[in-house]
């Protein structure tokens, strides 16, 4: 297995840097539109600021629980036309990244819909009684008393993006999920595929560790 490392060491790199490419491209997609789409919904929700927009909440709702009603492997497929006209290409990290980057939106948007509820309501309605907006409520309610719970659910999101970045690799996606299609299943280099498994059980470690870390250090309950 050390031989194999030692000639594979180039592939492997490119891999794991196509597979942390993949991975930062739909994090950030999740985080800035997951992020705000979840808590729209939240807002929107019966007994919160914005429950007058109750129409936005309900299609919101819908639209969530459709997109992530999909397996990831059949989105990927189902959407390869149009992400052939946002990357210009459907194989390949960035033709990837498209419909992780879709998938992940909505995932993670439920995720913060979920984390916020866990905000106790008198904090919040504390904040209303003393005439604070819906923006400073936001700003200085929802995402400090939840900021533990929003770490977490990055946290989470990476994890599970990570591995469905691995399954874009059946498609021709790229990263480590392809190398070990490529190697650990058509050659049958059962070795590749013993690297590539220690290789995402080590990231996924890793950014579970992190995770845990960062959001008990901002804990300050």
């Amino acid at each position: 297995m050390l031989d194999t490392l030692i000639e594979l060491l180039p592939e492997i790199l490119k891999a794991t840097g196509e597979t942390l490419l993949m991975l930062a491209i739909c994090l950030s997609a999740a985080i800035l539109i997951g992020g705000a789409l979840g808590l729209l919904v939240f807002l929107t929700s019966k007994g919160q600021s914005l429950e007058r927009f109750r129409a936005f909440n309900l299609i919101a709702n819908g639209v969530i629980n459709v997109v992530r009603s999909f397996p990831f492997i059949i989105l990927l497929v189902a959407i390869s036309p149009f992400t052939r006209v946002i990357a210009g290409t459907s194989i390949g990290p960035l033709a990837a990244s498209v419909p992780l980057s879709i998938a992940a939106i909505f995932y993670f948007a439920r995720l913060i819909e979920q984390t916020l509820r866990d905000v106790p309501r008198g904090v919040i309605e504390a904040a209303e009684a003393m005439g604070a907006s819906p923006l400073q409520i936001i700003r200085h309610v929802l995402l400090v008393e939840g900021r533990s719970g929003l770490i977490l659910a990055v946290t989470v999101l990476a994890v599970s993006f990570l591995s469905y970045s691995a399954v874009a690799g059946v498609v021709g996606g790229g990263g480590i999920g392809d190398l070990a299609i490529r190697y650990g299943y058509y050659r049958f280099q059962t070795d590749v595929m013993l690297i590539t498994i220690v290789l995402l059980v080590v990231l996924v470690q890793s950014i579970q560790f992190f995770g845990q870390w960062f959001a008990r250090h901002v804990d300050k309950r």
